[in-house]
């Protein structure tokens, strides 16, 4: 992982924008689609990753970050619920020295003395999917999924099939309001007995429908149109906590649970109380030491503190509560033989290399494939087909290799490909990166919806009324393979008039948004054809200074020529003056804060046939005007802002548009040449060095009269 403190601002804005869109995939992969392409682990990395690059560039914390995000927005056709109170996920902690300074944590913000008792909740981490059951007057009336944390999707029609989920809760203290929340799941018996039933169904037993896990058989059958069809399936409900509620029947995390069960609603019998880390560690050992044995699935145990009003102490971080943490188990292991080595694409043009198994049982699921993440990790663990290797379930999810038990036999070594599997281009990794990316971009039919998403999306071409739905219905039809195919869809208006779902005003509404698109921002087009590292500010900084789209593809050129003249003059010697490369690199490029990284990703572009024909063929279809930032008269005009913290009714990307059109500079530190500085909620570090340095700070709003007084909004 490349160390923040070596990245520029640009960089660091490319950077983490590209996390966002990795995280963003792999939420909607985990809790929309339910089929996870990474483990836990893996999950884990990138969003520490983004973290640290958000600790290091605060200016450049998005509203949408992946810090503050809890699963993912519901896309399937179930209507939508919006939560009364946020749906959060938990921290994990993976040794019995997390849970320690977990505790520690909690005294420390409490402010208890060392000896004080803090006592714990411990219960099994149910593998499964979260939702919330909402009884007003003790009657069930909503049920709805986590989805992102704020809206769920409602699922009422189908809760009322399980059995597991009282209708009407018991008892003469039930409070007016009381949202219950607990894990939709299925039980390991009854998944295999539901794969057996729909086998035995199956007209072609090949082409069988069958769930890969328990908890993908419990989402698949929860997320169903028909009611019907979910009260097919055995699915069962276990209560682990409470969202709002009118009154609380207890002072305590477990005597809200008693409360819970004692209404009518299932509630782990492996639920205890703890007041030592000793106790706490020994409930965790001994359901560790019984889960293979338990009916269902779990992935861990997840500690609270029982003192209901320490919890509301605590409070909460951006996604999870401080007072609670899920102590992961480790992966169970295995032995068996690597058949093959196979490449997939990700949406994000990422070659992810899979190994094909002699299927084995791990942990009571038969494994066939393992991740070997990159071309590091395959050469690290010296695999190759043919050689017998341990593999582990790592977080329960997608299994790795942990070590190659034949590294000696006489074996050729894997090759890591050059070039996409998918579609021919040059797959290329950059310095101190791990990934090797396939450069085809836009032609690759691995990384066509996402990025045609991109293309479309509020901060490229924001083309209304083209969203994630239309794209993927156009791409598979085959009307659109690249961005110059947006264009034409006029040819296919009939077509989309006969489609469900399409009538005459918004085919027509569409077409107009597409056509209002022709003579597009040329910094908007640079920066949605999702040229790595080419964010929307990096876009905006080249055409400053170039002017014109011709003129960057010129400049591409250049970067190629330079960079294949140090190539052929050094040799194999080239690593060793990659600096100097890079130096002259940033040299010729000659814009502020634009490196090395974004030349070579230029070049990487340009260097791609296919995508010189993409190019083309787009600015064929349309005619971008000369980039001329128009700036008017106004109180910060030559002067140079700094944005800090979190802007509420903006982006910042968009706040830096207003300063670029007001006629100033906008920078990413403060120092002495700071003139004033905008700080939003949360600003720190740079509002302290503005305050110690005497230096003019606003908040929004009044940044914002400063905007309309200039008439630059």
């Amino acid at each position: 992982m490349i160390d923040p403190a070596a990245l520029s601002e640009a960089e660091a804005a490319a950077a983490l924008e590209q996390l966002a869109a990795e995280i963003a995939h792999h939420n909607r992969r985990y809790h929309d689609a339910d089929a996870p392409e990474i483990s836990d682990a893996e999950y884990d990395a990138l969003v520490r990753r983004n973290a640290a690059l958000e600790a290091a560039f605060p200016a450049l914390v998005r509203s949408d970050s992946p810090s503050a995000q809890v699963g993912a927005e519901p896309t399937s056709a179930l209507g939508k619920i919006r939560h009364a109170m946020r749906m959060m996920s938990l921290d994990n902690g993976f040794s019995d020295e997390d849970i320690a300074e977990f505790v520690a944590r909690v005294r420390r913000y409490l402010a208890l003395p060392e000896d004080a008792v803090v006592t714990l909740t411990a219960e099994p981490k149910i593998d499964g999917l979260s939702c919330s059951l909402r009884y007003e007057k003790g009657a069930l009336v909503q049920a709805a999924t986590r989805g992102d944390g704020t809206t769920g999707e409602d699922v009422t029609p189908n809760v009322r099939t399980i059995g597991d989920i009282a209708q009407v809760l018991a008892g003469d203290d039930v409070p007016d309001v009381f949202e219950v929340r607990g894990e939709i799941y299925m039980a390991k018996a009854d998944f295999s007995a539901l794969n057996a039933r729909l086998l035995a169904e199956a007209d072609d037993p090949a082409k069988a429908r069958q769930f890969a896990n328990p908890r993908n058989a419990a989402a698949g059958s929860l997320r169903q149109k028909d009611a019907a069809v979910t009260a097919s399936r055995p699915l069962r409900f276990l209560a682990h906590g409470w969202g709002e509620t009118s009154a609380l029947p207890a002072d305590t995390q477990a005597g809200v649970m008693h409360a819970i069960a004692r209404w009518g609603l299932p509630v782990s019998d492996m639920l205890t109380r703890v007041d030592t880390l000793d106790a706490l560690v020994g409930h965790y050992r001994m359901i560790e030491a019984e889960r293979a044995e338990l009916p269902f699935d779990i992935d861990g145990v997840v500690y609270k503190v029982d003192r209901l009003d320490w919890q509301q102490r605590l409070g909460f971080v951006a996604k999870a509560p401080r007072w609670a943490i899920a102590h992961k188990f480790p992966a169970e292991r295995a032995q068996t033989t690597l058949e093959a080595i196979d490449i997939q694409v990700g949406r994000t043009g990422k070659l992810t290399p899979v190994g094909r198994l002699v299927p084995v049982t791990v942990g009571g699921v038969v494994v066939s494939n393992v991740t070997l993440h990159n071309a590091d990790e395959i050469a690290r663990l010296g695999v190759r087909p043919g050689d017998r290797i341990i593999v582990q379930r790592a977080g329960d999810v997608i299994p790795q290799v942990v070590e190659n038990l034949t590294p000696d036999e006489p074996r050729d070594a894997y090759v890591f490909p050059d070039h996409c599997p998918v579609c021919g281009s040059e797959a290329v990794r950059e310095e101190g990166e791990v990934d090797v990316r396939c450069t085809g971009g836009l032609v690759c039919a691995a990384q066509r919806f996402e990025r045609l998403r991109h293309f479309v999306s509020r901060g490229a071409l924001d083309i209304e009324g083209l969203g994630e739905k239309s794209i993927e219905e156009f791409i598979t039809l085959g009307w659109i393979r690249e961005p110059a195919d947006i264009f034409r869809l006029g040819a296919h208006r009939d077509d989309l008039l006969g489609r469900e779902g399409w009538k005459e005003k918004s085919v027509d509404n569409l077409l107009a948004a597409i056509e209002a698109k022709r003579a597009p921002d040329a910094a908007r087009l640079l920066f949605g054809l999702g040229i790595r590292h080419v964010g929307i500010v990096t876009a905006r900084d080249l055409l400053k200074r170039y002017t014109t789209l011709d003129a960057i593809r010129a400049l591409a050129d250049a970067l190629i020529a330079l960079r294949d003249g140090f190539q052929r003059a050094l040799g194999e010697e080239e690593g060793r003056f990659r600096n100097r490369m890079d130096k002259a690199i940033a040299e010729l490029i000659g814009v502020e804060n634009v490196g090395a990284a974004v030349g070579h990703a230029l070049a990487d572009f340009f260097h791609e046939p296919h995508n010189v024909q993409v190019w083309d063929d787009l600015l064929a279809a349309v005619s971008p005007p000369d980039f001329v930032v128009e700036t008017q008269a106004s109180r910060v005009s030559g002067k140079t802002v700094v944005f800090t913290g979190k802007l509420e009714t903006m982006s910042r990307d968009e706040a830096k548009g207003q300063a670029e059109r007001l006629g100033a500079k906008t920078a990413g530190s403060v120092s002495t040449k700071t003139d004033l500085v905008v700080a939003g909620p949360g600003a720190g570090t740079k509002l302290k060095q503005a305050e110690t340095l005497g230096i003019e700070v606003i908040d929004e709003a009044r940044w914002a009269e400063i905007v309309a007084a200039a008439g630059a909004g």
